[in-house]
């Protein structure tokens, strides 16, 4: 890779001037981009957006339309999320956190390039679907925010456009009181694949759940949210019983397949066991 083909611009304007010339790689923290040219030639036309100091700091944003949120921009690490001091409704990602890797490539890898990356089995992506996270994309015509449902629209796919650059991930402040959680069940315990995630955020009020929120990575080519238990959950008192709920009908949005790290049935299986201790570990909390 030539001179030309790199640039490390310093301001946000100069790296969506440059996406607007011509389509790049972009790299963050560059933990799925290096090993995945191993052995080859690294001849991308690549962005380098670590020199732009906009986009690191987590922080909190009193919205007037959107409405308030935390603002998780392009180059916050897995490390900066861990040690971030966030309420409670972030304690699932937290610990999906400590799962991304080991602690070098938490250190360097970043959120919104997990989900750029946008593999099914992508540590970060149950969580944030449950924290209703919104995607912001910049480029030299405007902003826009997505859904991160609608965000990523397949196995590697996403809905970014060549001259974008996804600036930060928002996740709205919840109207109450809320806990969450993760859930993983790998071959291991560390550095490990998931065969299913589970990310559950719940909203109590009055010692109900006023919503409900639950997500399942690995079981489908892109992680799915589960309306009818999320439905079936609202209204109900927050103790053990809530684990007794769930039943095989609600897992149909999810399409689980067979590969080396476990079957389709056995998926299934899993992810109603693990939806259940999700259920009873927040009921707990």
């Amino acid at each position: 890779m030539g001179v030309a083909g790199y640039r490390r611009p310093a301001q946000l304007n100069e790296a969506l001037a440059a996406l607007a010339e011509a389509p790049r790689t972009i790299v963050a923290g560059g933990t799925d981009f290096y090993p995945s040219r191993v052995g080859r030639p690294l001849d991308d036309d690549v962005l380098d957006i670590t020199g732009i100091p906009e986009l690191r700091p987590i922080r909190e944003e009193e919205g007037r339309d959107e409405g308030a949120a935390w603002r998780i921009p392009a180059l916050t690490t897995w490390t900066d999320v861990i040690e971030a001091d966030l309420p409670p409704y972030f304690r699932g990602l937290q610990l999906a956190a400590r799962e991304v890797g080991g602690v070098q490539i938490q250190n360097a890898g970043t959120v919104c390039g997990n989900l750029c990356n946008a593999s099914p089995a992508a540590d970060g992506v149950p969580n944030l679907l449950a924290l209703d996270a919104e995607i912001e994309l910049a480029s030299t015509a405007g902003t826009r925010r997505l859904a991160l449902a609608s965000f990523i629209t397949g196995n590697r796919k996403t809905a970014r456009r060549a001259d974008e650059l996804v600036t930060a991930v928002l996740v709205p402040k919840p109207g109450h009181a809320a806990r969450s959680t993760f859930l993983k069940l790998g071959t291991r315990r560390y550095l490990v694949i998931s065969i299913v995630m589970i990310g559950a955020v719940i909203e109590v009020d009055n010692g109900a759940i006023a919503s409900a929120r639950l997500a399942v990575g690995a079981c489908s080519a892109v992680a799915r949210r589960l309306p009818q238990l999320e439905q079936e959950l609202k209204g109900r008192r927050l103790d053990r019983s809530l684990a007794d709920i769930v039943v095989s009908r609600h897992l149909q949005p999810l399409a689980p397949i067979d590969d080396v790290r476990g079957t389709a049935d056995y998926r299934k299986d899993a992810t109603l066991t693990l939806l259940r201790r999700t259920l009873d570990e927040l009921a707990a909390a």
